[in-house]
């Protein structure tokens, strides 16, 4: 090497130290356009692409360093690296393997081949690998941390507990055996030990901004918002660039009520948008009023989170079944919303033409509702404990024609499931008010009104269009006969109550700019609201005062079983919904208990769903086209009791007669739907649009 090279290669080291890397890459391309071959060279400017965070440069820098020095291992060992930081896992298996043949005592080798194999999915084969480790290495707590991890995604819960205690047991400070359990007993429904080890990462490594994160999911599940909130601030303190702690805060606020900076906070969250950086879609729906930001939220997050398999599981078969195979996959088989709306509909099902299946992928309970529920299908199967793959392997084996996810991205959400592609059609329903922006989802389920023509380019899905409404309803809902008063309930004898039950974090503060107008200018009306919590009663309360409302003025509803729910909706005046994300369940309690109910549709799927039920019902008269027709509509009916008194006749007559609570048309809509999906895809047809028309 001339003494040229070598003081030039010793300035570049120097500009690389300094943080330089721009003038230390001239310098090292220098030498290498005048010595090619300069092995010392080629490997210093593959650490430096390395820092930068140019793996695949790194990484084209090491195979030449291999192909001059072949018989040096740490090389190969550095390529294949460099290679799992690029996500090239395939080909850095093959290194650490060839490795390994060489030297098979060297432990970072297998430590990193097992973590490439995890990543690529061969989890048989990296469990195999941290077993090698542990018989090598005992007292290794990082073997025995990252064997559970291999346990845990094989779904074996107790075992990776078993090696989690284990790590930990050997190196009591070990942070992320501590959180991965913590993880572990979070999947258990353990939350409150699940949290006790999330805080014990915390103690040994305060800045651990996963463990903080991981306390406020924690928290949030508990609906302990205000510890929710606090935990996700600490977390984006250490790391301010995660875009699911982002928007799990904003949720948490918005649960609480707490406004403060929220027209700064959906600007950053539609900045983090156009950034492309995934957010989880269900939480910033109150942030979001256009379709177009929805869909690219939803799309984004689709694809960082539930990537297609590289194998589908379907892979064109038709089947040719004497009945169509439906098989609906929910978290929900319980007392929750969606049972409560579809019960009526598993039910009505023509099992002469369908046969239908329950794939329940939540926990399981003994209420009535569970009961009735298990009866209604041909088979009624618990996933919860299956992996992602274990489930769909299980849908591909039983031909299931029409695959039916009911969660979207709600909590408990198995979307890995429908990556797998196990089914020849699947189809987005009911629980997730919105696209899912993944390519693995054929259909969602529309009507008009919810899915205006217009809007289809904002859905990576093609629509199901039903004649009436989108929402399945239960005609069969029982509501409590038992009288009970406004004193009992707290409300006034002769106040107009507006009614707004919907969940507190659908409120925004320029809805309850509305609100509050309303009953400040109309003598003797209250706002009769859920009460979540105290944290989130105050807010509302310091909010109204700040408007100049007395908080009295503000009724707060506890939680109450589910029939003595229904029928307290009888006892307020007017429902007054919620922008951008309506009511849907809420909607429909309302209109079925006989309470009349304003709305203002937007754009996306969350903000045109009152409406569409208020329109099957046959009152597009309570449905304002701007939010000061729906201030003023609210202010018309609240002083002109006849005018509400014959509102109130109106939906009556109309729950009886018009076709939202008839669950027996709305079955018949659907199949008629699935038939066509079907069809299509029998006769080997790209999925399209669907237009069912009006049965009777």
């Amino acid at each position: 090497m001339r003494q040229e090279q070598i003081r030039q290669l010793q300035a570049a080291v120097a500009h690389q130290k300094a943080g330089r890397l721009s003038d230390a890459v001239k310098l090292y391309k220098r030498v290498l356009k005048d010595s090619p071959d300069n092995f010392d060279c080629v490997y210093l400017l593959a650490a430096l692409y390395a820092q930068q965070g140019n793996f695949t440069a790194a990484a084209d820098m090491l195979r030449r360093a291999a192909k001059m020095r072949p018989e040096l291992v740490d090389v190969r060992y550095n390529l294949a690296v460099v290679l799992g930081m690029a996500g090239n896992h395939a080909e850095a298996v093959q290194l650490y393997r060839r490795i390994l043949a060489i030297n098979p005592l060297h432990a970072n080798a297998r430590n990193n081949l097992a973590a490439s194999l995890l990543s690529t999915g061969q989890v048989a084969d990296a469990l195999q690998q941290y077993d090698e480790l542990i018989a090598l290495d005992p007292a290794s707590a990082e073997a025995h941390n990252n064997h559970g991890m291999a346990l845990q995604y094989l779904k074996r819960f107790d075992e990776a507990l078993g090696s989690y205690d284990k790590a930990i047991a050997l190196k009591s400070d070990f942070a992320q055996a501590h959180v991965n359990r913590g993880n572990v007993l979070a999947i258990l429904r353990q939350p409150d030990d699940a949290l006790e080890s999330y805080n014990k990462a915390i103690a040994v490594k305060p800045d651990f901004a996963d463990a903080h994160s991981n306390a406020g999911n924690i928290y949030c599940n508990r609906q302990s918002y205000a510890a929710a909130l606090a935990a996700y601030e600490r977390a984006l303190a250490l790391r301010g660039d995660d875009p699911q702690t982002r928007s799990m805060r904003f949720y948490a606020k918005m649960h609480l009520c707490d406004w403060g900076d929220f027209r700064a906070e959906c600007s950053d969250l539609m900045s983090c948008i156009d950034r492309g950086l995934p957010l989880y879609p269900f939480s910033v729906m109150a942030a979001l009023t256009s379709a177009d930001q929805q869909y690219r939220c939803a799309k984004q997050f689709a694809r960082a989170r539930y990537p297609l398999a590289d194998a589908p599981l379907w892979r064109g078969e038709i089947y040719r079944h004497d009945k169509i195979r439906l098989a609906y996959v929910s978290t929900d088989f319980r007392p929750h919303a969606v049972s409560y709306l579809m019960a009526g509909l598993f039910e009505r099902h023509d099992k002469s033409r369908f046969d239908v299946t329950a794939i329940s992928i939540g926990p399981g309970d003994r209420s009535d509702l569970r009961r009735r529920l298990e009866r209604s299908f041909d088979r009624f199967i618990d996933a919860g404990g299956l992996r992602d793959d274990e489930v769909a392997s299980r849908i591909r084996a039983a031909e299931i024609d029409i695959l039916i996810d009911l969660n979207g991205f709600t909590e408990g959400a198995r979307m890995g499931i429908f990556a797998h592609r196990p089914a020849p059609v699947q189809v987005g329903y009911l629980g997730y008010p919105n696209t899912t922006g993944a390519d693995f989802i054929d259909y969602i389920i529309g009507d008009r009104f919810v899915v205006p023509e217009a809007q289809q380019r904002y859905y990576s899905e093609k629509i199901a269009y039903l004649p009436d409404c989108f929402q399945a309803n239960d005609a069969d809902r029982p509501i409590s006969d038992r009288a009970v008063s406004r004193a009992e309930a707290g409300l006034p004898d002769d106040a107009f109550v507006f009614c707004s039950f919907n969940n507190t974090f659908k409120i925004t503060p320029e809805i309850f700019d509305v609100w509050m107008r309303l009953i400040g200018d109309i003598k003797d009306s209250v706002l009769w609201l859920v009460d979540n919590n105290a944290d989130t009663t105050r807010n509302l309360q310091k909010e109204a005062t700040a408007r100049g409302v007395d908080p009295a003025r503000l009724i707060f509803a506890p939680r109450i079983e589910y029939a003595e729910y229904l029928s307290r909706y009888r006892l307020a005046d007017l429902f007054l919904d919620t922008f951008p994300f309506n009511a849907g369940t809420t909607a429909s309690d309302a209109l079925w208990a006989g309470l009349p109910f304003i709305t203002c549709p937007g754009q996306a799927f969350a903000s045109r769903m009152a409406g569409s039920l208020v329109n099957a019902i046959g009152m597009p008269e309570l449905i304002a086209d701007s939010m000061s027709r729906y201030e003023a509509l609210a202010a018309e009916l609240a002083c002109d009791p006849p005018r509400m008194a014959a509102i109130k006749a109106k939906l009556q007559h109309n729950r009886s007669t018009q076709p939202l609570f008839n669950t027996g048309l709305f079955t018949r809509h659907i199949e008629a739907a699935y038939v066509a999906m079907a069809e299509r895809s029998r006769a080997s047809l790209k999925p399209d649009h669907i237009y069912v028309p009006h049965l009777i």
